[in-house]
């Protein structure tokens, strides 16, 4: 479906923003790649398997006792055996899987990741009749240094009557589901001072332990990660600290991390809970010094807290038990700041993984870095070792780091797991090796430019089964809301290096980087209806206007040599990182604004949402989202109502009636779109950024749509704390 938007409409925008890093024309099916170079035979990537690597657990392998008891979903489960005497093998055995529908009981929806849901309460004929029914406020706002920091980004769980939740500083919140009544609160006690780039909170995961009796205190307990890098465990139930996990509650994840530096090292993602394991890796916040926090991912024993191995992969033999005393894990390498998903049925984790803490200079990594940075990891969640990794980006010096959730499927009878990434190219692949399922081609002969022409790649692969990239910019595509605007940025674009995709960063002069890192799909992830083969995906279309700056003439200090308490600089990823160690910092200008008056100098629509065909990767519709209602001339909102593609941040959940529920868009609308054709069929006006991922759940026969509403200091829309849910009439 294509919806262009009038000129005279457009001209009328301005100061659309960029998005957040971590992170027209419409309808180009399935576009072609960007770039002047021709993709070369399909099928070229192939995953890396260690040599160590576990072979994946067989239905049929007789010595794979966990495979055998794996579930299926939705299928009632026996309970694991995991009394100290039982064999250490069966205490990792599979788990019951929760149902998604009347539950929300995974950050994902289900235990796939999909985000779609069974209910058909609410279809597209009677929504527009939803009625608000509750509004609960979390109370927490930003104050003192926290303010202009705020992008909470919450998802909540919905388990029971509960709705689970974290808010932007980490307090944990239960609420009625039906009234929106508070049942209690925990507060971990984050202070200002770990905010990393923002304050955020996606979201919590649940566990309930299968030994525990009814009423046990913590038999079902909420985890969350915080801003301070701790895990924190509560009862479910009541909010009270699960005294038997780490040290009353909480385990803190600086140990071996090296000098703790409030900031640097955060956890802003639920974390992953697989065979009794909860894994998780960590923010480290971008682009200050080589000498970084470990990229490290860990897993700990749900019950107990105790560390049950960890995978350093720079040295993930010698560190799995953690560092010998006295050293600290691999300093500098990827990390994961993300959302991995469980494979509860083959006992893996899949850990989409960021690049190096410099991210835009590469020649000082190591082979580690390089052959990680950027991938999709398969570990064995009861070992931490290495099943396979796929790489996306060879070399990256883009920030181009994996921010999507996977999604676990059945792909034309294998068991898949689907990859979004943030240059639009979507994978599927072979769960249990990594093996491409769809085609994937390879560019080659890609410029090298000046500055490291040794370290960058003449190669990438692509998708050539889908991909949200658009074509190459041009110099027609220059915009202004007047002459001289769209003057000035066609001068921008010729002062520019830009070669096509994957133009390699540049000092001399600017380079352009399209799509820039907020391009594609991001950490909102993407939503599959597997009754109907849609996957939806919402993505962002922006370019970035980058510089390396050389260290004579950088003025930015990596925040482990500031004060505490002290700015650490921009809110906008690379726009003035000191990457020490480097020889150049980075000067990012995200969505690549004008210097003079902040509107973007490429014309709209800068976000969209398509349905693509799972079956064969063909683009069914394709439309801008976000209307210009909050944007116009000197920051005046326009109040118009065309859809003009605004950034969006944040995922879409699908519908057994054939409904897809979104915000993400910078205009403050929450919709609901038809998913057979693109149309919005409702929409209302929320009180702040609706940055967050919406869930839909039933109680006591109601279906109930939910979505977070506390705005987002990057994408400059309202900060608030409201968590909202709407139904259709009791009667």
């Amino acid at each position: 479906m294509t919806r262009l938007v009038p000129i005279a409409a457009t001209l009328l925008i301005a100061g659309l923003v960029p998005l957040h890093a971590q992170e027209g024309d419409t309808e180009e099916p399935t576009a072609p790649d960007p770039t002047t170079q021709e993709p070369t035979e399909p099928a070229t990537q192939a995953p890396t398997t260690p040599d160590t690597a576990t072979e994946p657990p067989s239905e049929t392998d007789p010595t794979s006792e966990a495979a055998q008891e794996a579930p299926v979903e939705d299928e009632a489960q026996a309970p694991a055996e995991t009394s100290e005497d039982t064999p250490a093998s069966d205490q990792r055995a599979a788990r019951p899987l929760m149902d998604v529908g009347a539950d929300w009981p995974y950050w994902g929806g289900d235990a796939r990741a999909t985000r779609y849901s069974p209910l058909d309460q609410i279809t597209p004929e009677n929504v527009g009749q939803l009625q608000e029914v509750f509004t609960y406020h979390t109370g927490d706002l930003p104050e003192g240094t926290a303010m202009g920091k705020y992008s909470p980004e919450v998802t909540p769980l919905k388990l029971g009557d509960d709705l689970l939740m974290c808010s932007a500083m980490n307090i944990l919140i239960s609420v009625d589901a039906a009234s929106g009544e508070e049942n209690w609160r925990f507060d971990p006690g984050v202070p200002n001072e770990a905010i990393p780039y923002g304050a955020s909170c996606r979201g919590v995961s649940v566990y309930t332990n299968p030994e525990a009796a009814e009423g046990d205190v913590c038999a079902t307990r909420v985890i969350q990660g915080t801003l301070d890098a701790k895990l924190v465990a509560v009862d479910a139930e009541t909010g009270a600290p699960c005294a038997d996990f780490g040290e009353n509650g909480t385990v803190d994840m600086w140990q071996d991390i090296g000098e703790r530096v409030p900031g640097w090292y955060a956890v802003t993602a639920p974390p992953a809970i697989v065979r009794g394991v909860v894994v998780s890796g960590a923010q480290v916040k971008d682009g200050q010094a080589e000498d970084a926090p470990s990229g490290v991912v860990r897993g700990f024993d749900v019950l107990t807290g105790e560390l049950v191995w960890a995978w350093d992969l720079a040295a993930p033999e010698q560190n799995r038990n953690g560092p010998p005393e006295g050293e600290v894990y691999t300093r500098g390498t990827p990390n994961m700041w993300t959302t991995a998903v469980a494979d509860e049925e083959l006992g893996y984790v899949y850990l989409p993984m960021g690049n190096s803490s410099v991210d835009y200079y590469g020649s000082n990594r190591s082979e580690a870095e390089n052959e990680y940075a950027t991938s999709l990891v398969a570990l064995d969640a009861t070992t931490g070792e290495e099943v396979w990794h796929f790489q996306t980006v060879r070399n990256d010096v883009w920030d181009y780091d994996l921010g999507s959730q996977a999604t676990l499927l059945d792909y034309q009878g294998t068991p898949a797991v689907l990859l979004p990434s943030k240059q639009g190219d979507l994978y599927i692949l072979d769960r249990e090796t990594g093996e491409p399922l769809t085609p994937v081609g390879e560019l080659s002969d890609l410029p090298k430019g000046e500055i490291e022409p040794d370290y960058i790649s003449d190669t990438q692969p692509i998708s050539e089964w889908h991909t949200l990239r658009k074509p190459a910019l041009e110099e027609k595509d220059m915009w202004g809301f007047t002459p001289i605007d769209q003057l000035w940025c066609r001068i921008q674009y010729h002062r520019a290096n830009y070669d096509g995709f994957y133009t390699p960063p540049s000092s001399e002069k600017p380079w352009i980087q399209y799509p820039g890192y907020n391009g594609g799909s991001d950490w909102g992830s993407v939503a599959v209806d597997t009754e109907r083969g849609i996957i939806v995906a919402n993505y962002n279309d922006v370019p970035n206007y980058n510089r390396l700056v050389p260290r004579d003439e950088v003025t930015s200090r990596p925040i482990h040599e500031m004060e505490t308490g002290e700015s650490g600089g921009e809110n906008a990823e690379g726009a003035a990182d000191p990457q020490a160690g480097a020889p150049y910092g980075i000067a990012v200008n995200a969505g690549w604004r004008n210097d003079v008056t902040g509107v973007p100098c490429t014309r709209p629509p800068y976000g969209g949402i398509r349905a693509i065909d799972l079956e064969t990767g063909e683009t069914l519709w394709d439309r801008p989202l976000g209307t210009a209602r909050r944007n116009g001339p000197f920051g005046i909102p326009s109040m118009l109502p065309f859809d003009i593609g605004t950034p969006n941040n944040g995922g879409s959940v699908v519908t057994a009636s054939g409904l897809v529920f979104i915000a993400a868009a910078t205009d403050n609308l929450f919709r609901a779109i038809d998913i057979e054709t693109g149309e919005t069929l409702w929409s209302t006006v929320l009180p702040g950024g609706g940055q967050a991922n919406p869930i839909t759940y039933e109680v006591d026969g109601r279906q109930f749509v939910m979505v977070t509403a506390m705005g987002h200091h990057f994408m400059e829309t309202p900060v608030n704390d409201a968590v909202i849910g709407w139904a259709l009439p009791e009667n």
